[in-house]
């Protein structure tokens, strides 16, 4: 199984003939991604030849849930524009949006995060990589070959940390994992991935990646400590970073004594979590507490 995306996934990419999205539907077509759409006002009624795969341009998300039954869209427009891109799928019942677009207005993203959670559709980003399920389907930005399909799940707010563990732990594999992006304002959080996990009957282990600046690092150890029965490890970026200085993500900024690196370490390592000091650590660390676990279930 796995969280959120599978093979059975109808994918619409909104922005597919830009640029970018050209460049990531490709590589998602390329991972075994079901992309049945694009979504173009202007170029509605055209469509785009990708290697062996044809997929059609329409000319609103609802005409391309209407024709595709899609149920996922991966949004590429500019941060303009991002704002009514997500209220238009969650206009059209749209069960997940996962909005790559860095540099958005956190005011509009407020405004569009309230309006998918009024509609029941669930959010990943803005600023995030998306998310992969190995050998099924990946939506977003995620390089697909750098793992293999396994049992650990992984939530992050960095996407380039994302890839350094799906990397390092490439020889185990992953169930699915998760960018859940660096803003201040992001649809799903880690304790949203965590509860997803903890239910994935194929998920054995949980890596949770944090990083300065907020608390939800927090927050999701007090959530481990309450309702997760599953190991977890985690790594949090930013040890080293200036007060006041924002780094990377938007909501990388450490304030005074808020949202430091050490104070979240602190709080998952209360919660059981064992935390590296640095991504190659944290592997070693996912390595030993799969070992000892399966050592335990065999003595």
């Amino acid at each position: 199984m796995a969280i959120y995306l599978t093979k059975e996934s109808k994918v619409l990419v909104q922005g597919m003939t830009g640029g970018e999205g050209m460049k990531h539907t490709r590589r998602m077509l390329a991972a075994g991604t079901n992309v049945v759409g694009g979504v173009n006002p202007r170029k509605a009624g055209r469509s785009v030849d990708f290697d062996d795969r044809t997929v059609p341009v329409f000319g609103s998300v609802a005409d391309g849930t209407r024709a595709t039954g899609a149920d996922v869209t991966v949004v590429f427009v500019p941060p303009a524009f991002a704002k009514a891109a997500v209220i238009e799928a969650a206009d059209a019942r749209i069960g997940l949006a996962v909005v790559i677009t860095e540099g958005i207005p956190v005011h509009d993203s407020v405004a569009f995060h309230a309006y998918a959670k009024s509609r029941g559709m669930r959010l990943i980003g803005p600023n995030c990589p998306g998310l992969i399920t190995p050998g099924q389907s990946n939506a977003g930005i995620i390089p697909s070959d750098i793992t293999k399909p396994g049992r650990i799940g992984l939530v992050s707010k960095s996407g380039t940390l994302t890839y350094q563990l799906m990397y390092e732990l490439r020889d185990i594999g992953f169930s699915t994992c998760v960018g859940i992006g660096g803003d201040p304002v992001v649809g799903t959080t880690h304790i949203d991935c965590l509860a997803a996990f903890e239910e994935d009957p194929d998920t054995e282990l949980i890596v949770l990646i944090g990083e300065i600046g907020g608390d939800a690092e927090e927050r999701a150890a007090a959530y481990v400590r309450e309702h997760v029965t599953k190991p977890v490890v985690g790594y949090i970026a930013g040890f080293t970073a200036p007060e006041g200085r924002t780094m990377g993500h938007a909501g990388a900024i450490v304030s005074g004594s808020s949202g430091t690196a050490q104070a979240k370490k602190e709080a998952l390592e209360a919660a059981g979590v064992s935390v590296g000091n640095t991504p190659t650590e944290t592997a070693k660390l996912v390595l030993a507490c799969l070992e000892h676990g399966r050592a335990a279930a065999h003595s």
